[in-house]
């Protein structure tokens, strides 16, 4: 015998047309729309409830997806599961590097290595990006954006363009 489940999900009618609502659309990301189907296959009200490991094998996920979705309807409500909370630190979070910074960066990068050096490294870059820009950028960021345009400065000839 299974043990009785501590958090069931029942869902009014109204919730149920909103859960197919929200999962039939085109701009639901996929990870909403499977927290919608668990949610309507785990329901007892209106269909037959499946078993959590059935479920999670069914949509693709794991079986803790299935019970942490659960948990969150019961807990914090239908709301709280059909949203996608961004931490500040995800990608949306707003980017140091953004575009006009990126080309300042890629501009400098190609021009000549200043006076007493043969290239321009990292550190160098940094350096001449605190002098232009108000807010410094860290040498990651500046690795990451040049790795990003596959620009070599190690090559000894910088300032040309790579086509």
């Amino acid at each position: 015998m299974a043990k009785p489940r501590k958090y069931v999900v029942r869902l009014t009618d109204e919730e149920v047309e909103r859960i197919q609502k929200k999962a039939k659309r085109k701009n639901t990301s996929a990870t909403i729309k499977n927290r919608c189907n668990i949610l309507l296959d785990m329901d007892i009200n209106h269909s037959p409830s499946i078993i959590q490991k059935d479920c999670a094998k069914k949509h693709g996920v794991t079986q803790k997806t299935v019970v942490n979705t659960v948990q969150q309807f019961c807990t914090e409500g239908l709301d709280s599961v059909l949203t996608l909370k961004r931490s500040v630190n995800s990608d949306q979070a707003r980017r140091k590097v953004d575009g006009r910074t990126e080309a300042r960066l890629i501009e400098i990068a190609c021009s000549p290595a200043p006076e007493g050096h043969s290239r321009w490294t990292i550190r160098l870059l940094e350096d001449e990006m605190k002098v232009i820009l108000d807010e410094p950028i860290s040498r990651e960021a500046i690795r990451r954006t040049l790795k990003k345009i596959d620009l070599n400065l190690t090559e000894v000839t910088t300032g040309a363009s790579q086509t």
